[in-house]
């Protein structure tokens, strides 16, 4: 009986001690992603790396007008086309296709490539801001935005993150 008793006695004070302990945990959610994302120096990359890839766009712009211009032939014309012309132009056409796909598919990797590139570059930084801000602000857990299923918008730090990448980023120009 008296274990039974001890054992109540300790399950109640940890239950009678359980809302204090949760109220002076100092939680925190952070997007690492968009905390980055919408810093101005992923800003200023983005728009870096469109000039960057400018041309590559051009030439795919340039490929699907000629795509639709030869559609366009073929509906226009097709009737009174020869056979063997009408063959060229399909031909002509499956092969722009072929390579607007190919230049297509290029130009996404190295958009893809850079942003990956830049996104992990900025991770050193991102984790020195919250380890900052875990100090600062004494919080006892960090969660990342995509591993919590639910939090209060008061406990999202990635405006103060992005806040402190743009100060840091400010002071480096």
């Amino acid at each position: 009986m008296r274990l039974m008793t001890w054992v109540l006695v300790v399950f109640g004070a940890s239950l009678a001690l359980a809302p204090t302990a949760a109220a002076e945990l100092k939680v925190a959610v952070v997007d690492a992603e968009v905390a980055i994302g919408q810093s101005e120096e992923a800003k200023q990359f983005i728009e870096a790396l469109q000039q960057q890839l400018a041309p590559q766009q051009e030439e795919i712009k340039s490929l699907q007008t000629q795509i639709q211009e030869a559609q366009q032939r073929i509906t226009d014309e097709g009737d009174v086309m020869s056979e063997t012309e009408r063959r060229s132009v399909a031909k002509d056409l499956e092969n722009m296709r072929i390579d607007l796909d190919f230049r297509a598919k290029k130009y996404q990797k190295e958009a893809e490539d850079g942003q990956a590139e830049f996104f992990q570059g900025m991770a050193p930084k991102f984790q020195i801001i919250v380890n900052d801000l875990i100090e600062l602000e004494r919080y006892d857990f960090v969660f990342g935005r995509r591993t919590v299923l639910f939090a209060n918008m008061r406990h999202d730090i990635t405006a103060k993150v992005t806040e402190k990448l743009n100060e840091q980023h400010a002071e480096t120009d």
